[in-house]
């Protein structure tokens, strides 16, 4: 199996399933009838969150018994939650993927029988594999000057070795042929280029799928000229958002988006749609996507059959032209009551044309849960950059920072201001704003720095200029671990 998940003593397999706000208990409410016309053994455990739970003043807008909940049945169906403005700070939906480690984001996207797009015919057939929990959704955010934010884009060896290694064995699973890893690799060599340096190395094990890294924004290029060409695209957490959004378009919108959240202990499965509240009670919303994310929950379950029943169904519904509003349009739409009707009466049926694949269970990676992931044989500190507050021209900010640091066994090398270097002189043209990075390196090209030397430029540092943020310069095994600025030799 999959997942662990918890039998009750009637044998049934236990599901925490949320409502979720807006449309929300419209959509799980048609996926639940679905399933339990299958005749899966499957049993509901029902628990809060969202907008209900912020306005009690919970800030997480997830109560500790839905927790409670997840961890003991492992399995969860979510409507989608929405954060009331003037509630809460997270994400709701974000704090149940980061609390259960669910660090595969998996987003299906097929074309379906009936739903027109300007890819119709084109067996759009795609799966996007996301990294879940890090990155930019790290949510690491500073005001770092009056007028200059910081975003910390956090990208670990370990999280890239889990989510490469998911996105193979999905594709195993799936009986895929082909993985591309889209990177943003050539800016953010450091960052981005991890996730492709661990496909690239992770690759040779799989010799039965090909493997192709490509750059992210030449992928969504490549998307919209010819996504026949794509079976699974591997990305990091931001390149996933916008890609997997940009799948869904490709194939009518996010009403056929569904999503599983993976991790090793636990999944949760969703509509990628928003709660979309002025649609809610009005039985006109189509539930399709959180149906499909039913489907995924079935086979992460094993239920393979019920799975493909369900499946089988819409595809049989959809090719009879019964369709929602968004799908067909007002005059000749169904409700969401009667397309969920409509898709239980076309249970055992299979649609001409139409096939489904033949799922296989995903063997979850086993990737050491090892803290210091990476160990280097060799390390040591050449320099720290130091992230200043100045009005100042970089003539002027270059001349005393030299003077400042004048007995002590680092110089100044290079200030730069968003990225370009700005002194020593280029003789470019920059518009300045008040956020400098100072870069100190060691006099010796082989010294190792302790932290009573930087501790000292500091000081000096801060008895001149308000300083934001720091960051030591090291050497790992040989390499360094920073990059250079624009301009910067």
């Amino acid at each position: 199996m999959s997942t662990p998940v918890f039998i009750t003593p009637s044998g049934k397999k236990l599901v925490t399933i949320i409502a979720g706000d807006g449309v929300g208990p419209e959509v799980v409410l048609a996926t639940r009838r679905i399933i339990e016309a299958t005749g899966a053994p499957i049993e509901w455990e029902e628990r809060l969150a969202g907008a209900e739970v912020f306005r009690a003043g919970q800030p997480s807008g997830v109560p500790q018994d839905t927790i409670e909940s997840i961890m003991k049945t492992r399995i969860a169906l979510k409507g989608p939650l929405e954060t009331p403005v003037g509630f809460g700070e997270k994400s709701a939906n974000v704090t149940l993927r980061k609390l259960f480690e669910t660090y595969g984001n998996l987003r299906p996207a097929r074309e379906l029988p009936s739903v027109k797009t300007p890819y119709s015919g084109r067996n759009i057939d795609l799966i996007v594999v996301r990294e879940n929990v890090e990155d930019l959704y790290a949510g690491i955010e500073y005001m770092q000057t009056p007028g200059v934010a910081e975003t910390l884009k956090l990208i670990s060896a370990k999280g890239c070795e889990k989510i490469v290694r998911l996105a193979f064995e999905v594709a195993r699973a799936e009986g895929r042929k082909k993985v591309h890893c889209a990177t943003k690799a050539n800016i953010m060599k450091m960052s981005e280029g991890t996730l492709k340096r661990v496909f690239e190395r992770i690759a040779p094990e799989y010799p039965d799928i090909q493997a192709e890294h490509i750059i992210v924004d030449n992928c969504a290029h490549q998307l919209v000229r010819r996504p026949e060409q794509f079976d699974v695209i591997v990305t990091t957490n931001m390149n996933g958002d916008i890609l997997s959004d940009l799948t869904s378009g490709l194939i009518g919108g996010l009403g056929f988006a569904a999503s599983a959240n993976i991790g090793n202990d636990a999944a949760i499965f969703e509509a990628v749609h928003g709660s979309a509240p002025k649609y809610a009670g009005k039985n006109t919303i189509n539930p399709t996507a959180m149906i499909l994310a039913g489907v995924m929950m079935l086979r992460q379950l094993d239920e393979f059959a019920a799975a493909s029943a369900i499946e089988n169904a819409v595809l049989v519904t959809l090719s009879s032209g019964v369709a929602t509003r968004d799908v067909v349009g007002d005059a000749n739409a169904v409700g969401t009551v009667e397309y969920t009707n409509a898709i239980i009466g076309n249970l055992g049926k299979t649609a001409e044309n139409w096939q489904t694949r033949d799922y296989k269970p995903i063997q979850l990676p086993q990737v050491s849960g090892a803290v210091d992931f990476v160990k280097p044989n060799e390390r040591r500190v050449v320099g720290m950059d130091i992230f200043v507050e100045s009005a100042e021209t970089p003539e002027d900010m270059g001349a005393t920072m030299t003077k400042l640091v004048a007995e002590t066994p680092l110089h100044l090398k290079l200030i730069s201001n968003r990225g370009t270097r700005v002194y020593p002189p280029t003789g470019a043209l920059t518009d300045n704003a008040d956020h400098w990075r100072c870069r100190f390196l060691a006099n010796d090209d082989s010294a190792d720095l302790d932290d009573a030397a930087l501790a000292d430029l500091l000081q000096r540092v801060a008895a001149r200029y308000r300083w934001a943020h720091t960051e030591k310069l090291q050497y790992f095994d040989g390499k360094p671990g920073f990059t250079k600025d624009q301009g910067e030799d």
